[in-house]
């Protein structure tokens, strides 16, 4: 089993989860090639900034979501949106990319980074989430992902996330 301070984290809280250990994935795409099926749904997970820089933002969407960033932005109430970079991301969230996951939020203890699900992903009864690498996939109930954000000072806010029209 292993001991880091994450995994310590969901077994003193009785956090339920199921693991799998897979090569590392980057992308949604090597995701479905490299990772076994498993329950639940598949996750997309952005870190995205203000254009300021002062507000962060982790938004997770069902996998095959393409997000408009624009119409998000007047969503969320944040100025045009954008990627953090990957030294932000480390800072904020403690993940490297190809690992920006939901569960990232146990490395904000100061609650920096706001949270939001889409309603379409939120529906599901349970999801797969990176446990803060991208070399292995946690599969998680609603509840217990509700348990973990709430356990972890986070809120997590179920919004409509924009999508970008087929063009």
């Amino acid at each position: 089993m292993d001991h880091s301070p994450f995994y310590d984290f969901l077994a003193e809280h009785g956090i339920v989860y199921q693991r799998c250990d897979h090569p590392a994935v980057y992308t949604v795409e090597e995701a479905a090639r490299l990772v076994p099926p498993l329950p639940g749904a598949k996750t997309k997970n952005l870190f995205l900034r203000d254009h300021a820089g002062r507000r962060h933002f982790l938004v997770c969407v069902p996998a095959a979501k393409q997000v408009d960033l624009r119409s998000l932005s007047e969503t969320i109430g944040g100025s045009r949106l954008s990627f953090g970079s990957a030294d932000r991301l480390r800072r904020c969230l403690g993940v490297e990319p190809g690992a920006v996951t939901l569960l990232a939020v146990f490395n904000d203890p100061g609650g920096a980074v706001s949270l939001f699900v889409d309603e379409d992903l939120w529906q599901a009864d349970a999801f797969q989430f990176h446990p803060l690498v991208n070399t292995a996939t946690l599969v998680m109930s609603r509840q217990e992902v509700a348990r973990f954000v709430e356990l972890t000072g986070h809120a997590l806010r179920v919004i409509r996330v924009p999508q970008k029209m087929a063009s």
